[in-house]
C-alpha cells in the first residue's frame, strides 16, 4: 500500500512539475512583450511573423529604407505555434499589413505531411481575418535550405496548396522565393546560405529584398 502511495505521489509531482512547465517559445514572446514595455511599438507599421529567417533577418529596416517595420520572428517556430500565440503577436500591433515565413519547420518532421502545413495556413489566415477583414496579408513561400533538401517534394506541394488557397482570397498574396534562390542546376545555391545551409546571409536576403519590396505598403 505504501508503495502505491509513494508511486501516486511521484506521479503526481511530475504532472505538476509538466503543467509548470512554460509552453515552447514562451521566453521569446516574453522579450517581445518586454520590447514593448521599453519602447512603444510604431503604429500602423508592417508586421514580420514567422521563423527564424525573420528572427536572424535583424537589419531587415535597412533593406526597406522608407517602410516602418515591425519584426516578430522566433526562431524555431512553426505554424502551429503563430497559431497559439496569434493574440501575443498581431492585434496587439494594430499592423497596416501582415508577412509571413513560415511551415519550413512544420514541414522538417517526417510525421508533417504537406497538406497539414497547408490547413495549419488556413487557420491562420482564417485567425487574421477574424481580427480584421481587411489588412492586406502576404506569405513568402517557404525556402529551398540545403540542409532540408529531403523534404522539398513536401515544401513544393505546401507551396502549391498555400498558394492556391490564396489565389480564392481577398487581400492576401503570395510571394514566391524559392526559384530565385535555385542555381542553373536547379538546387539551392550554396552562396546564399549561412554554414548551416539552413539559415541565409546577406546574399540570401538581398534576393528576398528584391522579390518582396514590390509587395510593401508604404
Amino acid at each position: 500500500m505504501k508503495k502505491i502511495c509513494l508511486l501516486i505521489g511521484l506521479l503526481f509531482i511530475h504532472v505538476v512539475a509538466v503543467l509548470a512547465q512554460d509552453p515552447p517559445f514562451y521566453k521569446d514572446i516574453q522579450q517581445f512583450k518586454e520590447l514593448d514595455r521599453k519602447q512603444a511599438p510604431p503604429q500602423k507599421a508592417i508586421l514580420f511573423i514567422g521563423s527564424s529567417s525573420f528572427t536572424k533577418w535583424k537589419d531587415v529596416s535597412d533593406y526597406f529604407p522608407g517602410y516602418t517595420i515591425i519584426n516578430r520572428g522566433f526562431g524555431g517556430s512553426t505554424l502551429k505555434d503563430l497559431i497559439y500565440y496569434f493574440n501575443d503577436l498581431v492585434p496587439v500591433y494594430r499592423p497596416r499589413q501582415i508577412v509571413i515565413y513560415c511551415g519550413e519547420n512544420d514541414l522538417a518532421n517526417d510525421a508533417t505531411p504537406a497538406d497539414s502545413a497547408v490547413s495549419r495556413f488556413k487557420q491562420l489566415y482564417g485567425l487574421i481575418r477574424g481580427y480584421n477583414r481587411k489588412v492586406p496579408v502576404d506569405f513568402i513561400s517557404i525556402k529551398p535550405s540545403p540542409v532540408r533538401a529531403r523534404y522539398f517534394n513536401k515544401v513544393q506541394e505546401a507551396n502549391e496548396g498555400i498558394k492556391a488557397f490564396i489565389a480564392k482570397q481577398k487581400n492576401v498574396r503570395y510571394i514566391d522565393v524559392f526559384p530565385a534562390m535555385l542555381g542553373e542546376n536547379g538546387r539551392p545555391m550554396p552562396s546564399i546560405f549561412l554554414g548551416d545551409s539552413l539559415h541565409m546571409n546577406a546574399g540570401g536576403y538581398r534576393i528576398w529584398q528584391n522579390i518582396i519590396r514590390p509587395y510593401l505598403k508604404k
